[in-house]
């Protein structure tokens, strides 16, 4: 279960322990299936269990458990991180060590974190209590404030290639075609894993866009079965679509692995609006659950969609209202 494609990024951190000169604090950032929590354990087992033999972050589903450790995410029935939280893992950092190697803290994903909590954590980021180490994840990188970034090492994890990522998977879960799980995961071999049972769902999905794409077919009627699954899910994997959609249209679609519209529909979207409609999705995945009607919402996506993205944009929602498109 090594994760082959975080190789210089291991050696780089060894190296780095070697030399004595880690940071007190790091920014994991890069898209979601790539690895970076297995990358946030592994370090944190370096420091608190040091093992020189272990060159490469590995078992990407488990977190290390140790005194010395802690693993701050938003809970079960929050959608952020709150200040409480960082107050209280700031007060343990200033605990003594069990074990006298010092106090890891990863915070994930870091893009959760409110306002206020944010920042609770600056002043402890510029001088961590005794020997501590603080790693933060981010999925979505926007959502955090620059004295966040500025703080921080950051280091980026991109998609591995997709033959080393196909092999990974052949090797770690045999028997599967994973090429098309690949494909629609963006190359990101964990996400792979994670949407094989979504598949089906995801190609359905890909053909609507492809005919809506056209011109064709019915935005209402997409609108009401998309809205029947977790609008988390359609939202992500639209949002991933656009994204493909832009890299596609700037660098060619071969470098779009993953794409689910063809050169036909590339032609009829406004380019120029692109952005503006990956905005407004991302905006959208950002607000808690229930407050917008979600198939009225994805009604207004598709529509702009099918009309090859001529106009698009949206209002904030007030005082839990709906969520309104209008004009860029």
């Amino acid at each position: 279960m090594e994760l082959t494609w975080h190789e210089s990024f291991a050696r780089s951190w060894s190296d780095r322990i070697q030399q004595d000169r880690l940071p007190h604090a790091v920014m994991l950032t890069g898209p979601k299936g790539v690895g970076k929590r297995a990358a946030a354990s592994w370090i944190a087992s370096q420091k608190l269990r040091p093992d020189p033999l272990s060159m490469l972050p590995v078992s990407p589903y488990e977190v290390l458990e140790h005194p010395d450790m802690r693993w701050i995410t938003t809970a079960e029935d929050k959608k952020t991180i709150g200040i409480e939280q960082i107050r209280d893992l700031v007060s343990e950092l200033n605990l003594t060590s069990y074990e006298g190697r010092g106090k890891v803290a990863v915070i994930e994903p870091a893009n959760d974190m409110t306002a206020n909590a944010a920042n609770s954590l600056l002043k402890t980021l510029e001088e961590p209590p005794g020997d501590a180490l603080l790693v933060l994840i981010a999925d979505r990188v926007g959502k955090l404030p620059a004295t966040i970034f500025s703080r921080c090492q950051r280091i980026d994890f991109g998609v591995p290639g997709a033959t080393e990522g196909l092999k990974w998977l052949d090797r770690s879960h045999p028997g599967n075609n994973w090429a098309e799980a690949l494909r629609m995961a963006g190359g990101a071999p964990l996400a792979a894993l994670l949407s094989a049972d979504d598949l089906e769902t995801s190609s359905s999905m890909g053909r609507d866009l492809q005919v809506l794409g056209n011109g064709s077919g019915s935005a209402v009627e997409v609108a009401a079965r998309w809205a029947k699954q977790d609008p988390q899910f359609v939202l992500t994997w639209l949002a991933q679509q656009v994204k493909l959609t832009i890299m596609a249209g700037s660098v060619g679609r071969e470098a779009a692995p993953g794409l689910a519209i063809d050169e036909s529909v590339l032609r009829r979207m406004d380019r120029r609006n692109l952005f503006c409609y990956l905005d407004i999705i991302n905006r959208l995945r950002g607000q808690p659950g229930g407050s917008y009607n979600v198939q009225l919402t994805l009604e207004g996506l598709l529509i702009d969609w099918t009309a090859g993205l001529k106009d698009c944009g949206l209002a904030p929602p007030t005082d839990g209202m709906e969520l309104m498109l209008k004009r860029c």
